[in-house]
């Protein structure tokens, strides 16, 4: 199995002989959601910190840090010295009483509702329970939403999808269809304020199923610990009556969305339009990433082929974290190209990474939406701060390339420059790194962003709770 950790070399201290530095601080710019920190200052207890970690990693699949100190590394040591020992992680199982007590107490509670709905969360990639919840999904006939962070976890393509439950900003009539149900399951969400759109997520309590990685609750009744994810929903799954009521429902009201206004021939080119012509170029061989902004709420409405990837990070709404996240992705997923959406004002923080995008070879396409600042962040709290000085991105882009490897940049205004892009970036220069510099208007943006914005806002600025 291959394992790819963060690790980190920490500096020796001038002056300080024969000893190993703590002074100098690892930098490590990754996620705050970390397992475990391990910290190597000898090589005594070395071996046993650094397969503590990797076993932390594995059995929580979250990410660990392991810093070195960097005098180490060329100092033999007997415990280093033979071949390894091959790695074993003993399988982790529910407590079956409490497995049982679960299955029995939700299926109770399902099978007595009139018109109930399942909601995918983000967490069923960390409990890799995403075949077992499809087997779950298709034994019940419930109607399958997914949060805004769950999106590519769950096949669109599926007879039962019917879009993302974002509250106010859900894809249209999702959000009435759940908010309606009489009873609803949770896999593996995370309810924060921006999932929650400022917390005015209209779900209550006694309707409410929670199914996280290691943990079951149903409603305001009981909680059972120790029954994990992908084994309760295969046991659900058997337990079941097939309702497809809420289902109906949602067909019986569903009204297809609206195609966007066709563009004058040289008018200024818009967002809705750009993005249009992205999901007419998405397949299986592509993988969407999608900068936080107004990317957020126009890649959410893409309706994604299937084996078509997608990523985006809702949980800390990290500016710039596209960039980076493209150039990782790109670069394990080789069978697939990479079609990044960034904004202008993310792309500042990161922009970088670019040059190692080139220089690994990598043929993912960049629209990089310029928009002339944090348009995001005028929504939430608009200020002098969010208009940025605007750079020339495309002869930035030339720059790093600088000659050395396949990088292609063009800048577009209009639909017509934007078809003829697109169009050499999927053939011509199939095969190089492609960055299309998108220039639209500052207030051109999506109608979920307005409402989510405000909403989010009055959260934020509310007073805070009397002691």
């Amino acid at each position: 199995m291959a394992i790819t950790l963060p690790i980190t070399w920490r500096g020796r201290c001038e002056g300080v002989i024969g000893k190993n530095c703590c002074h100098n601080v690892a930098i490590y710019n990754g996620p705050l959601l970390m397992a475990l920190a391990a910290v190597v200052n000898n090589l005594e207890d070395a071996h046993e910190q650094i397969d503590t970690a990797i076993s932390t990693a594995l059995k929580e699949s979250k990410p660990v840090y392991i810093s070195i100190s960097c005098n180490l590394p060329g100092i033999p040591h007997p415990t280093f010295g033979r071949e390894p020992v091959p790695f074993f992680l003993p399988p982790i199982t529910s407590n079956p009483l409490g497995l049982e007590a679960a299955v029995e107490e939700t299926a109770r509670l399902l099978n007595k509702s009139v018109k109930p709905v399942i909601v995918a969360g983000c967490k069923l990639r960390v409990a890799k329970a995403q075949k077992a919840f499809m087997e779950f999904a298709n034994a019940s006939g419930y109607p399958i939403a997914i949060m805004p962070s769950a999106k590519g976890l769950v096949p669109e393509c599926h007879e039962n999808f019917i879009g993302t439950y974002w509250g106010a900003v859900s894809t249209n009539f999702v959000g009435e269809i759940v908010e309606s149900a009489d009873a609803y399951i949770f896999v593996g969400p995370i309810f924060n304020d921006y999932s929650s759109v400022g917390y005015s997520l209209l779900v209550k309590k006694e309707k409410l199923i929670t199914v996280q990685p290691n943990r079951v609750t149903v409603g305001h009744g009981p909680s059972f610990g120790w029954v994990f994810m992908a084994e309760f929903l295969s046991a659900l799954a058997k337990k079941l009556k097939k309702n497809s009521t809420a289902l109906e429902n949602y067909h019986r009201i569903f009204v297809p969305s609206g195609m966007p206004l066709k563009c004058e021939k040289d008018e200024p080119l818009r967002v809705n339009i750009l993005f249009k012509h992205i999901q007419e170029m998405l397949s299986g061989d592509n993988a969407v990433i999608a900068e936080t902004g107004d990317s957020w709420f126009n890649c959410q409405k893409l309706r994604l082929p299937e084996n078509c990837g997608y990523e985006f990070q809702m949980q800390y709404g990290s500016i710039g974290w596209s960039v980076g996240a493209t150039l990782g992705y790109a670069q394990a997923a080789k069978d697939k190209r990479v079609i990044a959406c960034i904004g202008d004002g993310s792309f500042q923080v990161t922009a970088q990474d670019i040059s190692t995008m080139i220089r690994c070879g990598q043929n993912t396409i960049v629209f990089l939406i310029n928009n002339g600042g944090y348009t995001i962040e005028v929504e939430i709290h608009d200020g002098p701060y969010n208009v940025i000085k605007n750079w020339n991105y495309t002869g930035l882009v030339n720059a790093m390339h600088n000659g050395e490897g396949k990088c292609w940049t063009c800048k577009v205004r209009t639909e017509e420059a934007l078809v003829e892009a697109i169009e050499t970036a999927t053939g011509a220069q199939k095969d190089s790194l492609c960055f299309i510099e998108v220039i639209v208007h500052k207030d051109d943006t999506s109608k979920e962003l307005l409402e989510w914005g405000s909403r989010v806002s009055a959260a934020n600025s509310r007073p805070p709770n009397p002691q």
